[in-house]
């Protein structure tokens, strides 16, 4: 049974971040902060939810970007016991997907906490001014299958929220594999 995302805290304010991503720099939240939004996602390399939608999760931030709104993708995931998920699998990850965004390592898991992030996929999707108005999916799925009805509802929201700052009031939850905590 995968996890689902709670409901859009709406305004919470963007958590800032210092990580390193998969082409070795050191990214921090105002270097991926967009004109007129930000999405924060957490994904790993090995859950088949991500897999699932990592054609779209690509498609639609090179389409964000035309609408001045920037991404960045996070693993937060236990490497020791997900060895798939480990920083260099992420690099090879990246590459054979193509990704247009940078992909950071969240290897103490610090930067998944503080955003309360639950799943793989989980998106916070941010107005200009980093308050939070998305924490939705990025489409439905039928039996790990997505169903490409038109625009994902990730992609209809992110754009709404560039137009107006306000994300849709009505979201259905994001659903995946739990974050693969650490033993602490």
């Amino acid at each position: 049974m995968p996890l689902k995302t709670p409901i859009c805290d709406f305004g919470q304010t963007a958590k800032s971040f210092e990580l390193k991503s998969t082409n070795n720099k050191i990214i921090k939240l105002n270097d991926v902060k967009g004109i007129n939004g930000t999405l924060v996602m957490f994904i790993c390399n090995h859950c088949p939810y991500v897999k699932a939608v990592i054609k779209d999760i690509v498609e639609d931030c090179k389409n964000l970007k035309e609408l001045d709104i920037t991404a960045v993708a996070i693993c937060s995931n236990d490497t020791i016991n997900y060895p798939e998920d480990s920083f260099e699998n992420m690099i090879e990850f990246a590459k054979k997907h193509q990704f247009n965004f940078p992909y950071l390592f969240d290897e103490a898991q610090n930067v998944a906490k503080s955003y309360d992030a639950v799943c793989t996929p989980d998106f916070f999707g941010y107005n200009n001014n980093l308050e939070l108005q998305y924490r939705g999916r990025i489409r439905e799925l039928d039996n790990l299958k997505p169903v490409r009805a038109g625009d994902s509802d990730l992609f209809i929201a992110m754009k709404q929220i560039a137009e107006t700052t306000k994300g849709p009031e009505t979201q259905i939850p994001s659903a995946g594999c739990g974050i693969k905590w650490l033993d602490n």
